[in-house]
């Protein structure tokens, strides 16, 4: 079966599970909707293309409460307002607000978490505050595992987010501070294979709560990307992390020009012991790493003494021509530096 045939597949379930539950939200029984169902199909669901699946639900949530509403003439049998998860991607911005002040307790699972951190870029402003006010009691409810999931895909995409505040960003860094939230996010980083978790990790590092484990990331994530950002802030001793892009002009009178990304950085609150962290990411077994080794030896061979020139042999005679450039580089700056040359 391929990958669109299934994709088709799951996204027929979900719309034929959210026709169901609006059957029952107007069936007239006093009794709160099973979202069981509701909550397993949508456990299914990958977090990669958000914006779609929430139009998609809005969409057919309107179109099946619509069409399963209840004869006029049967005044008896209103259907009973329960706000319900789901009501987080509806339409009418009051609801979706109402949903928000209303909803106790765990998320049932991360897509409905997702939506709900999604309402801190919600077009409505009242939405948003409510967002503000509710989300952080809860992250702190929810499966740790859930509420990473949640944060490694919005981190790499928020600063595009662009009716999300500073307010918005700080409740997900604080959501990010959370203990069980940041040791989880800790082994996320380190043992998944894919994903973008070097920007995760620079996003994440805007508060200090991962800097105790740079180290342990530095030696054990599966990525080379994940530990070249970890082994970076250590050897540099702090945490750099984009904050947007700003437009720079190259040549007015022409319309040239390009997007420059804006860097912000703040010192680690830790020290870890420096040769010893460059002598490991020198010897990493990815030349992306080791590339990184080379540039911060180029730029500290003067004060690192007899390690410099160990370590500016064992990179040149690297197999990977960058890193070998780099580390013919450093023993050429080493033979300037040397005494009677």
């Amino acid at each position: 079966m391929s990958q669109q045939h299934q994709q088709r597949k799951l996204e027929d379930q979900v719309l034929s599970t959210i026709r169901l539950f609006a059957s029952s939200l107007n069936s007239g029984q006093k009794v709160v909707a099973d979202m069981s169902a509701l909550v397993e199909v949508t456990s299914r669901l990958s977090l990669s293309n958000l914006d779609r699946w929430e139009r998609l639900i809005r969409w057919e949530l309107h179109q099946a409460l619509s069409s399963s509403k209840p004869a006029k003439w049967k005044f008896w049998s209103q259907p009973t307002p329960f706000l319900t998860w789901i009501d987080l991607c509806d339409g009418d911005g009051f609801k979706r607000e109402r949903t928000l002040r209303a909803l106790s307790g765990a998320a049932p699972n991360r897509f409905f978490l997702a939506m709900a951190v999604r309402r801190l870029n919600d077009w409505v402003p009242q939405v948003r505050a409510a967002a503000y006010e509710r989300l952080l009691s809860i992250a702190n409810d929810s499966d740790p595992k859930d509420v990473v999931d949640v944060l490694c895909a919005v981190f790499p995409h928020w600063n595009s987010w662009g009716r999300m505040d500073k307010n918005g960003k700080e409740i997900l860094l604080k959501i990010t501070s959370i203990e069980t939230v940041s040791r989880t996010l800790k082994s996320c980083v380190i043992s998944e294979t894919a994903g973008p978790l070097a920007s995760v990790l620079a996003q994440a590092g805007q508060v200090p709560v991962l800097d105790v484990y740079l180290p342990e990331i530095a030696s054990n994530a599966i990525q080379p990307s994940v530990r070249a950002k970890a082994y970076r802030c250590l050897l540099d001793g702090k945490m750099v992390w984009s904050s947007g892009r700003k437009w720079e002009w190259s040549d007015i009178r022409y319309c040239e020009g390009h997007f420059k990304p804006l860097l912000c950085d703040r010192p680690l609150s830790i020290k870890s012991p420096f040769e010893e962290t460059l002598r490991a990411a020198s010897e990493d077994r990815s030349p992306m790493v080791r590339c990184i080794a080379g540039d911060v030896l180029i730029r500290e061979s003067g004060t690192i003494g007899s390690l410099a020139l160990k370590l500016a042999n064992l990179l040149a005679s690297d197999p990977h021509p960058s890193v070998a450039e780099r580390g013919q580089f450093a023993l050429s700056k080493l033979s300037q530096m040397a005494p009677g040359t």
